[in-house]
């Protein structure tokens, strides 16, 4: 298993999720574990999920998610695992 942390933060809208998760779904991407929290008009999703599906690499994930982020008016960002644990640990 591979798994990605992505993270989302930007200004809450109908269809955010929706077209996140239809981008995983499109693209073999499995959610294991998501964290939304809203705060007034503000949004922040954190989600652990499995590209072992995934037929690209690391750097086409994150081309993707920057597509769906701008097309929803949102930072999305996705990092590996093992570095988000490293970076955390110190």
């Amino acid at each position: 298993m591979s798994r990605v942390i992505v993270t989302l933060v930007g200004k809450d809208k109908v269809g955010i999720i929706a077209t996140v998760c239809n981008y995983f779904a499109e693209n073999g991407i499995n959610i294991l574990d998501i964290k939304q929290t809203t705060v007034q008009e503000f949004i922040n999703m954190m989600m652990i999920v499995d590209i072992t599906g995934f037929k690209g690499n690391f750097e086409s994930l994150t081309e993707g998610l920057n597509q769906v982020g701008e097309k929803v008016g949102c930072i999305i960002k996705a990092q590996h695992e093992e570095i988000f644990e490293m970076m955390y640990r110190i």
